[in-house]
């Protein structure tokens, strides 16, 4: 690493560097779990999960690390005082931000932490049978649980009884929001939310009152084995090394990085809806950009990640919604698509493809969800996530809470548990706080995207010769490098001079829509 020859440093450096790659031999398996894991080994690969956190954890906490976390930040002080620059001022990120985690994990005891790895190990598991069979009871126990760990893990970090900023009462759902999105607490969401919410559902009644594309042709017999060899095509077009990472399919797509060379997607496919699993990759393949785009500099430290999951998410939103689902991007794609399914595509020309794939709409399942309705579908979330977390609504009731919110937003019944409230993996996973980085994401997603495309003016003709390489080394430059040594509101500012804003968005939806669907 590229930082001054500390002995101090050079050993808190050493230690960041085991204890992260305990934490990727841990997401090793969790990748294994959830993609080819046998179904018997469940239990025991939840006792291996805990040994590898509560390993990772006892890394982090130790006493040499908080001994060495004093001296370096007063020998920064002392050699730069509030004015680092160069190496030093990557010392005092790193310092920066390992502090940060270390103040966050000494305050949970390893028998904690290993009691909620193989907790989490135990629910994931119980979540995908409850899910296959569409039954919440199942699963509500384990869903109980995860709630504990979480209400406990807040309480340690020390919200829920103090103030969180200017005499302001937090919340044990501040400490989750704060673990995914540095800053952001309820009452910064409720206000972007909260108008996020009123101009959408205005949009969908505009919509709904318009004559609807015809999508029939993207709801035919699709052979998978076509859409797996189409993705393989298409993840390889967007220029995603295989060197450094590989394709899998999984109940519910995901990406996850086990080392700096190694970067796995999963998607999951349809037989009679073929864009499911296409927009899911070019989601997941937008994290994976994020990823393999890191400066090596921060390989195997605390700074070797997103900046926060609003903004992570931020990169697959803008991938899949922004870039995959233009007008410009299909210029490039659709021949080849065309090709391969001919006989489902058979007088179907690009206009009336671009439409059927932006076709908009109330439906039932978030990951394909389309632009437009996809936001209410996390605000829906948020708002029965910190009620949970709260105690204000219980596990028996969450389903019929979750039914009832659903019909209010979307005017739909909602059929059954799996097309309901166990959908998502994330509760399973004990990820409360985590939903409204993918709202968080379109927004920013957008104010980077109107700075891209004032730097790129010829972006849409990149993007129908599908060249991607200038798109690629602009998010690379602007974002990706930077992992977490900027928080989230400094990266937006300097990437675009801009505070966080929901009208680039609105905007952006309001011009598109307008013109497909001609009101």
């Amino acid at each position: 690493m590229n930082h001054p020859p500390n002995p101090n440093i050079e050993r808190l450096f050493a230690l960041d560097r085991e204890r992260m790659y305990l934490s990727k031999a841990a997401a090793v398996l969790h990748w294994d779990e959830e993609t080819c894991l046998p179904p018997l080994a469940v239990e025991e690969r939840a006792e291996q999960l805990a040994v590898l956190e509560g390993l990772a954890h006892e890394k982090l906490t130790g006493p040499e690390t908080g001994e060495l976390l004093d001296r370096c930040r007063e020998d920064l002080r002392v050699r730069c005082g509030e004015s680092p620059s160069g190496n030093d001022r990557f010392a005092a990120d790193f310092l920066r931000v390992l502090e940060r985690d270390y103040r966050r994990a000494v305050k949970l005891p390893p028998d904690f932490v290993r009691d909620s790895a193989r907790a989490e190990g135990l629910s994931q598991a119980a979540w995908i049978k409850a899910r296959k069979n569409s039954d919440f009871s199942a699963f509500a126990p384990h869903l109980e649980k995860m709630l504990t760990y979480a209400r406990k893990r807040a309480e340690y970090w020390g919200f829920g009884s103090g103030s969180r900023n200017a005499g302001a009462a937090s919340t044990a759902y501040d400490g989750l929001l704060d673990s995914f999105e540095p800053g952001m607490g309820e009452a910064e969401i409720d206000a972007v939310f909260g108008p996020l919410k009123e101009r959408l559902q205005k949009l969908l009644r505009k919509i709904a009152a318009s004559p609807k594309p015809d999508d029939g042709f993207l709801h035919l017999d699709y052979d998978l084995n076509s859409q797996r060899e189409f993705s393989r095509e298409l993840l390889d077009g967007l220029g995603f090394d295989r060197r450094r990472g590989r394709l899998d399919e999984s109940a519910h797509p995901f990406t996850t990085t086990l080392g700096y060379n190694d970067v796995r997607v999963t998607t999951r496919y349809a037989q009679n809806d073929p864009m499911s699993g296409i927009f899911s990759l070019i989601h997941e393949s937008g994290h994976a950009f994020y990823e393999l785009a890191l400066d090596p500099a921060l390989k195997a430290s605390c700074l070797a990640e997103g900046v926060s999951m609003g903004i992570h998410e931020s990169q697959s939103r803008l991938w899949e919604n922004v870039i995959g689902r233009s007008r410009a991007f299909w210029e490039g794609w659709f021949p080849a698509f065309k090709s391969r399914f001919s006989g489902q595509l058979a007088g179907v020309e690009l206009p009336g493809f671009y439409r059927a794939v932006n076709a908009a709409g109330p439906s039932l399942i978030r990951t394909e969800a389309d632009e437009v309705s996809y936001s209410l579908h996390i605000i829906l979330r948020f708002e029965l996530e910190r009620r949970l977390v709260s105690g204000g609504l219980s596990v028996e009731d969450a389903p019929a809470a979750w039914n009832a919110a659903f019909g209010e937003l979307f005017g739909l019944e909602v059929p059954n548990d799996a097309a309901g409230i166990l959908q998502d993996v994330h509760w399973s996973m004990g990820a409360f706080g985590y939903f409204p980085s993918y709202a968080l994401g379109n927004l920013y997603a957008l104010q980077f995207w109107k700075k891209c495309t004032a730097d790129i003016p010829r972006i849409e003709t990149l993007l129908a010769r599908r060249e991607y390489a200038e798109i690629h080394g602009w998010l690379g430059e602007k974002i990706h490098a930077f992992g977490r040594r900027l928080l989230p509101a400094e990266l937006l500012e300097r990437v675009t001079g801009e505070t966080l804003s929901a009208l680039p968005f609105l905007e952006y939806l309001e011009t598109k829509y307008a013109e497909l669907y001609e009101f």
